[in-house]
């Protein structure tokens, strides 16, 4: 973490333009269904309070892409922050526009402006250097505590640090801290594994993380590619034929490097995408046509169990069966509990899914870190430069 932070410069009682991510779930009753990135966010909300700061917060939800849509209102996470804060957090009813220039302009030292929907303009996503120039007019400084859009070079997550100093809140470094000691300096052995849907996503990263651990799982839809690549009936399966060539120009290369890359023996197929379906576990040489994977079976468990047993640092990004349908949960299920009984380990879940299926586990606080950005986590690995964080002041 060579980036400055909050606590690396002068802040009292100024005016910071704070970029959250409060981009969570609701129900069609417009309630929170989750508000753990807004727990994310207090600590850094609450520094800026004792520093006497006027803060300005500004994040998205969902994507209203460039259109003012009342479904997407950031209403109701003013109402969930005042709740967690125990003040009011004062909801502005535009972005740069006169109500929340007012509000902007009017702010006293210890009060909170929320700002509309960011996305509700299309120059947030184009960074649109006149809309990122008028965000910055707003405040002194800007801090940048959203590390689940910091894959996204938008006029909230990167353009407005060409117009103000810019540092990290404590989120921010936190998942750098965390991400990038494990990719830095993991304490050994380090293990990784990768489920998900599709191959394609993750090529970068299985690429990346070869450089790197001592042993890689790959479980989920990616793994029918690999089975496929062999030479081997997948039947319905989610699978691409096209990037056969790829998983084996990976499994080459993992031995080549000595990694242990570990696919699945036996997978649990269903005959529909339903909840209730025909279901069965086979080897994974002998799925029949016509049915479809959706999880790894009792054997592949106990095989990733036995190979995560001593591992120091562990990296799970991508949950390893269809975990939304309960009879197909149990893989993903069993890997959260074995990672939650692994002594002395590092435990870095990489947002998403991922996320997900540990909190619905019940096994969240169990880990050592979960990753709010599923996306920015997955480029973190990758080894790309993530733009809210390149342009973030040096320390």
């Amino acid at each position: 973490m060579n980036k400055k932070t909050i606590k690396d410069i002068e802040l009292e009682g100024k005016k910071v333009f704070l970029r959250c991510d409060f981009n969570v779930p609701m129900d069609e009753n417009k309630n929170i269904t989750d508000n753990r990135r807004i727990i994310a966010a207090l600590p850094t909300i609450k520094y800026l309070l004792d520093k006497n700061c006027k803060i300005i917060l500004a994040s998205h939800l969902g994507r209203p892409k460039g259109e003012v849509k009342p479904e997407f209102s950031l209403a109701p996470v003013a109402k969930e922050l005042s709740k967690q804060l125990g003040i009011e957090v004062i909801l502005a009813k535009d972005i740069i526009g006169e109500d929340a220039k007012q509000k902007a302009a009017n702010l006293k030292e210890g009060e909170i402006l929320l700002l509309e929907n960011i996305r509700f303009h299309r120059e947030e996503t184009d960074n649109d250097p006149n809309f990122a120039k008028q965000l910055a007019s707003m405040a002194e400084i800007y801090v940048n505590d959203a590390f689940g859009a910091a894959h996204r070079a938008h006029a909230s997550t990167s353009g407005i640090a060409q117009y103000l100093p810019a540092v990290a809140g404590f989120l921010m470094e936190k998942e750098l801290n965390f991400l990038g000691s494990a990719l830095e300096n993991p304490e050994r052995p380090f293990v990784a594994i990768l489920g998900g849907a599709k191959v394609s996503d993750k090529i970068g990263v299985i690429d990346s993380l070869l450089e790197k651990v001592d042993t890689l799982m790959i479980g989920g839809g990616m793994a029918y590619t690999f089975f496929k690549a062999q030479g081997y009936n997948v039947g319905n399966s989610l699978c691409e034929p096209d990037k056969a060539d790829l998983a084996i120009e990976e499994m080459k290369k993992a031995e080549e490097k000595g990694v242990k890359l570990i696919l699945p023996v036996d997978t649990k197929v269903g005959k529909e995408f339903k909840q209730d379906t025909e279901s069965k576990t086979v080897k994974w040489t002998e799925i029949p046509d016509d049915w479809e994977g959706f999880d790894i079976g009792e054997k592949t468990i106990e095989m990733f169990k036995e190979n995560l047993k001593g591992a120091k640092t562990v990296i799970w990004n991508g949950p390893v069966g269809l975990f939304e349908f309960e009879q197909f949960a149990i893989g993903t299920n069993e890997i959260a509990r074995a990672l939650s009984e692994l002594e002395g380990a590092i435990t870095i879940i990489g947002g998403g899914d991922s996320a997900a299926a540990v909190e619905k586990a019940g096994l969240a606080d169990k880990m050592t870190h979960i990753s709010t950005g599923g996306g920015a986590s997955l480029e973190f690995l990758e080894g790309k430069k993530l733009p809210g964080v390149e342009c973030l002041l040096n320390k």
